[in-house]
């Protein structure tokens, strides 16, 4: 149905016949007409009525032009039926950690050698794609913590962010891990309590930010916020050296006793993922959660549609500018020269 927004506008309506009525009518510009016999007076009579005529049409054009332009200035708009958005699921806030160490080559991705990110996305972006009725945000963090995207129900935005990111757009050379849970805590305390949910991935140790890991997680268990740590890297690779080939951790410097201290701290669990099948398996055990029921929320589109009427005032102010140009002067000139030259040439 079509609904106004501002309908105090149409007060506005009579506001010309006011002004008429107020202010004081202007003085004639017509220059005085001498009528030196009856004929002439008897000629000018019968060409009064067009000119009545044309003035009464040029009123009826500016009545209307005026109602429009009222009626646009109410901005109506068409408003459709109400559509029930998901009643039931959680807020879930992911945090995922873009720092330099996240480059590393240690994983594989559809059997071809990945770096972390590369599968972290593979994997995340299916997860968000499953959690229909959930409300979804995304927190970057490397040497600081961005939201990329707010708690919305739009999940396909929220996936085309994780996938466009990439490692060096925030500081790479340090992992703020607590900048990104309290960050993600401060998006979720607002949320209903019982549906709040945050999933932290990493793959290093605290070494930036403001807020400690310890701090951002009481921070979190304070609030009631439930927190998911998991741990991403492989434990074993094999690096080339002057002595030949050797075996490496390169997920030695993650920090497995903090990542768990603040999962259980909060009623939550730590997971280490060291492949990609492993952390599939995390999100598909995340994927578990029990929907709780939320406060069900309506939206109803609209579809603005002030152009329509502002459109046809303009296409009315154009028709009375033609209406009040001297047409009768310009053809009663024309007709008099068309005359004259026939004169003279019968003259001639």
């Amino acid at each position: 149905m079509i609904e106004f927004v501002w309908p105090w506008v149409g007060l506005l309506l009579p506001l010309p016949l006011l002004l008429r009525w107020l202010l004081p009518k202007a003085g004639s510009r017509d220059a005085a007409l001498f009528v030196p016999f009856f004929r002439n007076l008897s000629r000018l009579q019968q060409q009064q009525a067009p000119r009545l005529s044309r003035a009464l049409l040029a009123a009826l054009v500016a009545t209307l032009a005026w109602l429009l332009l009222v009626l646009a200035a109410a901005r109506p708009q068409w408003v459709g039926e109400p559509i029930q958005l998901p009643a039931t699921g959680r807020d879930l806030m992911m945090v995922v950690d873009i720092s330099g160490s996240m480059e590393a080559q240690d994983m594989s991705l559809g059997g071809q050698t990945a770096n972390r990110l590369q599968v972290v996305k593979s994997v995340v972006s299916e997860f968000v794609q499953r959690r229909t009725g959930d409300r979804l945000g995304l927190i970057l963090f490397a040497a600081r913590a961005y939201t990329q995207a707010p708690l919305t129900f739009d999940r396909a935005t929220v996936e085309t962010l994780l996938l466009e990111a990439q490692i060096g757009i925030i500081e790479e050379n340090a992992t703020a891990i607590g900048d990104g849970i309290g960050l993600g805590v401060k998006h979720l305390r607002e949320r209903p309590q019982t549906s709040r949910v945050l999933i932290m991935l990493t793959d290093g140790v605290n070494n930036a930010g403001e807020v400690s890991p310890e701090q951002a997680g009481e921070l979190a268990r304070s609030e009631g916020i439930k927190v998911y740590t998991i741990g991403i890297g492989a434990e074993a690779a094999t690096s080339n050296s002057l002595f030949g080939p050797r075996t490496v951790n390169p997920s030695a410097d993650l920090d497995e006793d903090t990542l768990t201290t603040i999962a259980e701290s909060t009623g939550g669990r730590y997971f280490r993922a060291r492949d990609q099948r492993e952390l599939e398996g995390i999100y598909q055990l995340l994927d578990a959660l029990e929907p709780v029921d939320q406060e069900a929320e309506t939206f109803r589109p609209t579809l603005s549609l002030f152009y329509w009427p502002l459109g046809g005032a303009l296409l009315l102010t154009f028709l009375l500018a033609l209406i009040r140009l001297p047409w009768p002067q310009w053809l009663a000139r024309r007709q008099t020269n068309a005359a004259a030259a026939f004169g003279e040439g019968g003259k001639a």
